[in-house]
């Protein structure tokens, strides 16, 4: 029999014949017991070699494609259709329609993962926008690449003349020695390097320790309004999520139910609203937790940019209790995508939380971890975020000035000492809706503060990113908005 097999080029002619012919198998086409032509009448037919076809069909054989029968010949193994279906793309082209209606997989995921939300966190910043005040986002374009590819060429040389062996679940001793100085004397967070637990972002570190101490069924509690991939976090765990609200001095202390196992905060910069957690908050929600038991997140994301008033001391500074866990990430500070965040968590989760992470993917890239040991310990670290500093001062300030200004009759400015980005409350009966999509209409990027709210009454509100969008592009963005505004008034 002819086989249709298409040949193109004269490279890796095995390669591409024993990709046809499997995937002809594999899809049914060459159905159990079929007979194949010979060796020699195959390379004959496709103007290859005897010894290409030979290799495709021992290849072939010894994966249990193909069987030999001595005197008659080499046939397609009986007992294939058992496979699970697998479409090439003509193939899917032709059977999507189909598929979708008929849904023949066993292969399902828990009802949960289906329900749960894209998008956990702020929305991705749209390319088509002018003027786009997408909130997490950094600017690069201050980042000392130079110095930070001699980091990494420094870790390839380490890794060079290191064995080939499984490394420490908590990450690599250098880094963690440079995360408990930095946290020593950036934020007032004293500990030992043996303390520190290198993660996959701030994320990765709040998936671990809810896996550790929450049991199904267990009480977590979330700021309202709140950080979506904790809300995500908590619920994949199985656990019963009570919002809490907050106000101008942060959570709500006396309304935290009597039964939480776990409380995740914001004291530094609460999120989204970014004021921070008064002094007696913190006492109260300390004291609350130790009565209990309870464990407490404390997520001080990018605390590093504080611009006015002394900062406040952490939770994990006054926890006497050991029931604090403590949890940051380099994605504000370097860059999303390094993907290197940190845990101190109490003494007696750390064990735990290190047999979670193994359980997991034993640690994380060695490479990464070595070069970001080296730019901190060198001081470039530092350097970098005292640049960045002065870039962020300017952005808000900037930002500021037109909602204390020519904005302030239509916005309430919630001032934070500290981060990348800022809440303002729409005054009146303005609904955040129709200002952003005006506001798009002009190629402006602004995002609403209603999807952080769970249980609270949402004020309309918007948030301001100001981490990856220059002062002139603000100052531009924000006088059109001031001009668009007076309709809504009306």
């Amino acid at each position: 029999m002819d086989i249709h097999i298409a040949v193109e080029g004269r490279h890796d002619l095995a390669g591409q014949i024993y990709r046809q012919l499997r995937a002809g198998i594999v899809e049914g086409r060459l159905t159990g017991g079929t007979r194949l032509p010979s060796t020699r009448d195959l390379a004959a037919q496709l103007g290859v070699s005897r010894k290409t076809t030979l290799d495709v069909f021992e290849r072939l054989l010894a994966e249990g494609y193909l069987s030999a029968r001595s005197g008659s010949g080499t046939f397609v193994a009986e007992g294939l259709q058992r496979l699970p279906a697998q479409r090439s793309g003509h193939v899917l082209a032709v059977e999507s329609a189909r598929a979708q209606t008929k849904a023949q997989s066993k292969a399902r995921a828990q009802p949960l993962w289906e329900q749960m939300p894209h998008g956990l966190s702020l929305p991705g910043p749209t390319l088509a926008l002018a003027h786009d005040f997408v909130g997490g986002k950094t600017d690069k374009s201050l980042f000392p690449f130079d110095i930070w590819r001699r980091c990494i060429n420094q870790a390839v040389r380490a890794q060079s003349r290191s064995p080939g062996i499984y490394r420490e679940p908590a990450g690599e001793q250098e880094l963690r020695l440079a995360i408990a100085r930095y946290l020593g004397f950036n934020r007032a967070v004293v500990c030992n390097w043996d303390e520190v637990i290198v993660t996959q972002g701030a994320q990765h570190a709040l998936d671990l320790i809810t896996r550790v101490t929450l049991r199904p069924g267990d009480v977590a509690v979330l700021e309202d309004p709140g950080y979506p991939p904790a809300l995500a976090c908590f619920a994949a765990a199985g656990a019963k999520v009570v919002s809490v609200p907050v106000d101008a001095d942060g959570l709500v202390v006396h309304k935290l139910p009597d039964n939480a196992r776990l409380v995740y905060v914001t004291p530094s910069h609460q999120f989204p609203l970014g004021m921070p957690m008064s002094l007696e908050r913190r006492v109260a929600l300390l004291e609350w937790a130790q009565k209990r038991g309870a464990v407490i997140i404390e997520d001080d994301y990018d605390s590093e940019y504080r611009f006015e008033g002394r900062p406040m001391e952490p939770l994990k500074s006054l926890d006497g209790a050991g029931l604090v866990a403590y949890i940051g990430t380099f994605s504000k500070t370097i860059f999303p995508e390094l993907r290197v965040g940190y845990a101190v968590p109490p003494a007696s989760l750390l064990g735990p939380l290190c047999t979670a992470r193994q359980v997991a993917d034993w640690h994380g890239c060695t490479l990464t971890q070595t070069a970001l040991a080296a730019f901190m310990l060198n001081g470039d670290f530092a350097k970098h975020l005292r640049r960045m500093h002065k870039l962020y001062e300017a952005r808000r300030a900037c930002v500021l000035e037109h909602l204390l200004g020519d904005l302030a009759p239509w916005f309430e400015a919630i001032v934070p000492t500290c981060g990348i980005h800022l809440a303002a409350r729409l005054r009146g009966q303005i609904a955040e809706e129709t200002v952003i999509a005006a506001a798009r209409e002009a190629s402006i990027g602004l995002y609403g503060l209603a999807r952080f709210h769970r249980r609270a009454r949402a004020q309309p509100g918007l948030i301001f990113g100001y981490g990856g969008i220059a002062v002139e592009q603000i100052d531009a963005a924000l006088s059109a908005l001031a001009r668009l505004m007076p309709q809504f008034a009306r």
